[in-house]
């Protein structure tokens, strides 16, 4: 099995790379930065399963530092002030930090459904939901840099589970644990595909904090500057000096 380090510097190199062929193929260069590191942050999210503490540990803390800055948009198209802004994500900082740590460590099995292509897809559905774009295409895209990220470390997890010794390759225990579809767990089989199901649900009927959403129901400023708009046009005085 790939360290931690290996998973993080993998992640990141090829983060990058898909970050410069978005910007390259036209995306903003900040989506594109963004992107690169949601590949990054993708390739060490298998590791909340770990038995380990160090790689739990450190992949907790990164993803209670991520989270937060993911929803700033939302925030911002739902009116909140920076103080609020600044309290939620601190608040959800905590929480994911000191309330997920010990869940996981109860919850999660080293090497089960945790490490699995379900898994991957669900992290990209999670993306797609938590992000506001107005772009389809630009969201699509950043989506898709976590799952990729997170295929990658169940790739180099199966790429390791292969030893050689001289010109003999050892298959090790671990082979076939990581990139699957199925685990042993009935379980947890059925929760992760419930899962995935209800984030399909989601994204199919769309957010009712998107923008699109938003868009149809007009802002009540924006109303109201509309109205005197057209109260000063029809005015008598407006009128003469059309004349």
């Amino acid at each position: 099995m790939a360290n931690f380090r290996t998973h993080l510097a993998a992640s990141t190199t090829l983060g990058l790379g898909y970050g410069a062929a978005g910007y390259a193929l036209g995306m903003p260069w900040e989506s594109s930065l963004l992107a690169a590191g949601l590949f990054a942050v993708g390739g060490i999210l298998p590791d909340l399963d770990s038995d380990q503490s160090v790689p739990l540990r450190e992949t907790v803390t990164f993803t209670a530092a991520v989270v937060p800055m993911l929803l700033l948009d939302r925030w911002r198209h739902l009116g909140a002030g920076t103080d609020l802004i600044i309290l939620a994500g601190g608040l959800i900082y905590l929480a994911i930090r000191f309330g997920l740590f010990p869940l996981l460590r109860w919850y999660t099995v080293h090497r089960g459904m945790f490490h699995s292509v379900p898994a991957a897809i669900i992290c990209g559905q999670l993306v797609w939901l938590l992000m506001e774009d107005p772009n389809p295409g630009g969201r699509a895209f950043k989506a898709a840099a976590a799952t990729l990220g997170y295929l990658l470390h169940l790739v180099l997890d199966e790429l390791y589970s292969f030893q050689r010794r001289g010109i003999l390759v050892r298959r090790k225990r671990s082979a076939g644990t990581a990139l699957k579809w199925w685990g042993k767990s009935l379980w947890a089989n059925i929760t992760t595909y419930g899962k995935l199901a209800l984030l399909s649900a989601l994204i199919a009927q769309g957010s009712p904090w998107s923008s699109q959403s938003q868009a149809q129901s007009p802002d009540p400023a924006s109303q109201v500057q509309s109205k005197k708009s057209t109260a000063v046009a029809d005015s008598p005085l407006f009128d003469r000096l059309r004349r």
